[in-house]
């Protein structure tokens, strides 16, 4: 049995993994990958391996139908988000397909709150200018009797209500397979984009589907207050840039934390970058050992199941 492993922060703690794969007689191919491979580089590998414990790379038609005219029989998606993957071409060649979700409620959370914090009270900003050599006292905003619409109520984005409750926010979220009205819990549920106004901060923690697609657009932002601070931990798609840019420059948007971008790496000549209020992040926010060695140790006991590995 062969298999590959593409998922960037499995990799980075690959050899804690390698004695599993050899005790069950499983050759592993651990490439050098930053982010993501390519369709052709992955149509290339495939068909050669049994098994796939793929990131965010495109797990498309093509690069399936490839891989199951080779050896491909299984392919977990390692973490929670499956936009990537192609469930039908997956059914139509026979694939069996499985992802490890509530893995990293916690520790995404963790980072949305500290984005949310870092936009508050502008400590990006003021890390830059003293590394710059100044001495910058930007007058910030309190997080108590704020509201933060949370968009997305699932594992990631209860963690967050939690923390945010603790912070003393008051919180409207948007989630259709929750019922709209007041829950014990102090959130209020409502239908997008009703009370979009509302939002103080506005967290995105929601899964990338045909219809949160590009969610936050010109009509979205088009109802928000001025001075709106925006957290995007979930995927970069759901955002229309263009869109966020021209908010941004007209100070509708405040500032923004993308953890996530329509394309990533960020490209050198986004005009994002030149929003000195907004910070950055790399897809990172899942990335802790304990949530590592957690996912990964799920994704290769789904991979060897699906493969009838003992």
């Amino acid at each position: 049995m062969k298999v590959l492993v593409t998922c960037p922060p499995m990799l980075g703690l690959i050899d804690e993994f390698r004695p599993r794969f050899s005790q069950a007689g499983v050759e592993l191919h651990a490439p050098n990958v930053v982010q993501t491979l390519t369709e052709q580089e992955l149509i290339g590998i495939l068909p050669t391996q049994d098994g796939w414990i793929a990131g965010d790379d495109p797990a498309s038609r093509k690069v399936l139908k490839a891989g199951a005219a080779g050896r491909l029989k299984a392919v977990v998606k390692w973490g929670i988000g499956t936009d990537n993957v192609d469930f039908a071409a997956a059914r139509e060649f026979g694939l069996k397909v499985s992802n490890t979700p509530g893995m990293f409620g916690a520790e995404v959370a963790d980072v949305a709150m500290a984005y949310l914090i870092g936009l508050a009270r502008s400590l990006f900003v003021i890390e830059r200018g003293v590394r710059a050599g100044g001495w910058p006292k930007p007058r910030g905003v309190s997080l108590q009797g704020k509201v933060l619409a949370l968009v997305g109520l699932g594992d990631i984005g209860g963690n967050v209500a939690t923390r945010a409750r603790a912070a003393g926010m008051e919180l409207v979220a948007f989630d259709p397979r929750v019922e709209p009205g007041p829950r014990g819990d102090g959130i209020e549920v409502r239908r997008w984009p009703d009370g979009l106004a509302l939002a103080d901060f506005l967290v995105l923690t929601c899964p990338l589907t045909s219809d949160t697609r590009h969610m936050i657009d010109q009509r979205a932002l088009a109802l928000v207050k001025p001075g709106l601070r925006f957290v995007n931990v979930a995927r970069g798609q759901l955002v229309d840039e263009g869109a966020l840019i021209r908010a941004l420059e007209q100070g509708i948007v405040h500032s923004a934390a993308l953890d996530v971008l329509e394309q990533e790496p960020l490209p050198a000549n986004s005009p994002l970058r030149t929003f000195e209020r907004c910070i950055f992040g790399s897809h990172n926010a899942s990335n802790t050992l304990e949530g590592v060695r957690r996912a990964s140790e799920r994704a290769i006991s789904q991979l060897f199941e699906h493969l009838a590995i003992e």
